[in-house]
C-alpha cells in the first residue's frame, strides 16, 4: 500500500474564525485520483480525566449551544499556539474544576472527525488531586460534578454522556488502557 500523502494542487481559504479555519483543497490522492475536499483546520485540544484516590472522577456539566443544552464532559480546552498538550490539560483542569494534579499521565490521542477535520485531541488522566478555585472563562457555563467511576460508566451505558472525548476517555480508564484503572 502506498503511504505517500496527497499532493495539494490548490488551497482556497474560505473562512477564518476564532477557533477554526475552513479551506477548499484540490488534491491528487495517493492512488492518483483528483478530489476537491472541504477541510476544517483546528488547533487541537487536550482533555483530562481527574481520578480521585477514592475511585471517583470529576466531570463538568457544561452548556453547549451547538447541541442545545448541557453535556457531561471531562475538563478540556484548546491548545494555545506552541503549548504542549500536557500543559493545556493541567491548565484546563485548574480553570474548569479548580483541581491541581500531582501527576498528569498521557492516556491516548485521537482524531475527532478525520473525514473533514485535522482536529486531534490528547487525553490524559490526573491523579494526586488537590482542590482550589476555578478560573472560568467568560463564555463557560458549567458546574463541577464528582461521582464514582461506576456511576459515570452507568451514564455512558444509559446515553447520559454523549460527548466523544468523554466517552473515549472514560471507557479507556474503566478498561485500564494506559494503566489508568
Amino acid at each position: 500500500m502506498d503511504e505517500r500523502p496527497a499532493e495539494e494542487t490548490r488551497v482556497t481559504p474560505l473562512y477564518e474564525g476564532r477557533i477554526v479555519k475552513l479551506y477548499l483543497k484540490e488534491v491528487i490522492l495517493p492512488h492518483g485520483a483528483t478530489a476537491r475536499l472541504e477541510i476544517v483546520h483546528h488547533p487541537g485540544a487536550a482533555a483530562v480525566v481527574p481520578l480521585h484516590d477514592d475511585g471517583s472522577v470529576t466531570l463538568v456539566r457544561q452548556y453547549r449551544h451547538a447541541t442545545g443544552g448541557y453535556l457531561y464532559e471531562i475538563p478540556a480546552g484548546l491548545l494555545e499556539p506552541g503549548e504542549p498538550a500536557l500543559e493545556c490539560a493541567r491548565r484546563e483542569l485548574k480553570e474548569e474544576t479548580g483541581l491541581s494534579a500531582e501527576i498528569v499521565t498521557p492516556l491516548l490521542r485521537y482524531h475527532t472527525t478525520p473525514g473533514f477535520s485535522d482536529e486531534e485531541v490528547h487525553l490524559f488522566t490526573a491523579t494526586g488531586l488537590t482542590e482550589g478555585a476555578q478560573a472560568l472563562e467568560e463564555d463557560e457555563v458549567l458546574t463541577v460534578v464528582r461521582l464514582p467511576l461506576a456511576e459515570a460508566m452507568a451514564l455512558v451505558d444509559g446515553g447520559g454522556i454523549s460527548d466523544g472525548k468523554t466517552l473515549i476517555a472514560l471507557m479507556a480508564v474503566a478498561s485500564g488502557i494506559g494503566g489508568a484503572a
